[in-house]
């Protein structure tokens, strides 16, 4: 131990020495000593090069610049500027040959804005009479308005009183009322129907006032007239009656035309007349049976009232209920047709979705009438990933199946049914699409249950329970056969589950070998220090 700690001391001095110089210069061994005078030496070495490259440039430079011979140079930039003034002369010649055509043009330009001018002029007085016969136009048409407005209104007047002359000739006939008639040599021919009057003449007024004017009243009643036409046969009859019957025995007063409120007192004063005639002649002759008639019409008039009252309170309840249920199943048709729009989008989406394609297809629902959709039809398109839009008829038998499953899925969503049968819905898909159609009903399993009749293998791999059919020889009929899955399902579980907690153990006893064995070299390390 003396001898250790001696040498110890002797090489004490070089350790202080070495440690100055690390911190000085920052090198902790000679290693790393000789790498920093390596790196300087191949620094200074890459600069020397450096620094003898340019040299050898800069001197190729000047020796190639001192060998160049510039008299050729000048006489060529003489011969060129020789050149040069021989153009320049050319030019100046052409330029004042250019201005002097200028000069003509800008005196022939000052001539074409004077003619441009005047036909300004002319196109203002032309437009000024055009306006002129533009403002004419307007005043005639202003005219012809007024005037078409006046006619219309005249012909509405006559139209008025062709109606109350039908009304009047009518209630003539009805009431059996004889009016004065004039002789026939001195009734006018109107629109010349002087031939058909002249025929018809030949009966006699009483023959017209017979038992039959009641009925052909009904039956004139129940025909609409067109009394705004001059050439209608009701209109030129009602002419023609109107024209053999004599006023001359009537006041001027009466003649007089008046206003409508004139016209309804006068009629007032008329009908009180008549009611007061009536009266005296019910008495001098009364009717015994007119107060029973009365009395029978009355009921019969409160009995069709009453009716005519429920009806028309029965057709109101009907109308609005009618709304009610339009209004209705409106709303719910509404309700669906967004669901399943809604719903259709994220179907069709999930079920076209993949690794390449991770956003997937589209597919949307659309009314050809919006405000009444029971008045239109309904179009359904799809858009598969990464293909433009087409109709569905140009999609091929794989695209339209998944589309259809989208939507029978979709509406299903909104009305779930307690499961579902489908009949080889996968005849057209391939194997991708196979599975995407798998998967979705997997994931679904929980909402509805699905009896799926196939012939592809995924759909066995994957579903819960097959139900084969086959034929039974011995018996010659058809046999089923079944086999639950989920009980695979559950010992394939299992052992992935051992294997799990196996793998588990397995670190765990890793880890606690590991632990032992960090412990005995810890306890070995101390006993050597120690």
């Amino acid at each position: 131990l003396v001898t250790i700690l001696i040498r110890n001391l002797n090489f004490f001095p070089e350790y202080c020495l070495v440690l100055s110089v690390r911190e000085e210069t920052g090198i902790s061994d000679l290693r790393a000593y000789d790498e920093a005078i390596g790196k300087a030496r191949e620094d200074f070495v890459k600069k020397r090069t450096e620094i003898r490259e340019h040299l050898a440039k800069l001197t190729a430079r000047k020796k190639f610049e001192n060998e160049k011979d510039f008299d050729i140079k000048l006489t060529k930039a003489n011969a060129k500027k020789a050149d040069h003034e021989s153009l320049l002369e050319e030019a100046e010649a052409t330029e004042e040959k250019l201005f002097a055509e200028v000069a003509e043009i800008k005196a022939q330009l000052a001539d074409a804005e004077s003619c441009l001018k005047q036909a300004q002029s002319r196109e203002q007085e032309c437009e000024d009479a055009v306006r002129e016969a533009r403002n004419a136009l307007k005043e005639t048409e202003r005219e012809l308005s007024k005037i078409t407005k006046k006619m219309n209104e005249e012909e509405s007047d006559l139209m008025v009183l062709r109606q109350k002359l039908h009304e009047t000739l009518q209630k003539a006939r009805v009431d059996e009322v004889e009016l004065p008639m004039v002789d026939e040599i001195a009734v006018p021919d109107y629109d010349g129907v002087g031939e058909l009057e002249r025929s018809e003449s030949s009966e006699s007024a009483h023959a017209r006032r017979s038992s039959h004017l009641s009925q052909h009243a009904t039956q004139e009643s129940t025909v609409s007239s067109h009394f705004s036409q001059r050439e209608d046969s009701r209109v030129a009859k009602d002419r023609r009656d109107a024209g053999k019957v004599d006023f001359s025995g009537m006041e001027e007063e009466l003649k007089m035309r008046r206003s409508a409120s004139e016209e309804d007192k006068l009629r007032k004063k008329f009908d009180s007349k008549i009611s007061k005639l009536s009266a005296e002649i019910e008495g001098i002759a009364p009717n015994m049976k007119a107060a029973e008639a009365f009395d029978s019409m009355t009921e019969r008039v409160k009995e069709t009232m009453t009716d005519f009252n429920t009806a028309k309170e029965d057709g109101r309840k009907a109308n609005e209920t009618f709304n009610r249920i339009k209004k209705t199943r409106a709303h719910r048709f509404k309700k669906a047709f967004d669901h399943i729009d809604q719903a259709l989008k994220v179907i069709y989406k999930d079920m076209t979705r993949s690794s390449k394609h991770p956003l997937g297809g589209s597919a949307f629902l659309s009314l050809d009438d919006v405000e009444e959709p029971y008045r239109g039809g309904m179009k359904f398109n799809a858009m598969p990933p990464m293909k433009r839009f087409r109709d569905m008829e140009q999609l091929s038998g794989g695209e339209k199946t998944v589309a259809a499953l989208s939507l029978l899925f979709a509406i299903h969503s909104f009305r779930p049914a307690p499961f579902f049968i489908m009949d080889e819905v996968d005849a057209a898909l391939d194997n991708v699409n196979v599975l995407k159609v798998c998967n979705y009903i997997r994931q679904r399993s929980g909402d509805f249950q699905c009896i799926v009749i196939s012939l592809k293998d995924m759909f066995y791999e994957r579903s819960e329970a097959l139900v084969g059919i086959c034929r039974d020889v011995s018996s010659n009929s058809s046999r089923t056969l079944t086999l639950d899955l989920t009980k695979f399902d559950a010992e394939s579980n299992g052992s992935s589950k051992e294997r799990e907690s196996r793998s588990d153990k397995r670190t765990i006893e890793s880890v606690d070998d590991n632990d032992h064995e960090a412990q005995k070299r810890r306890r070995i390390e101390v006993g050597a220090k120690q």
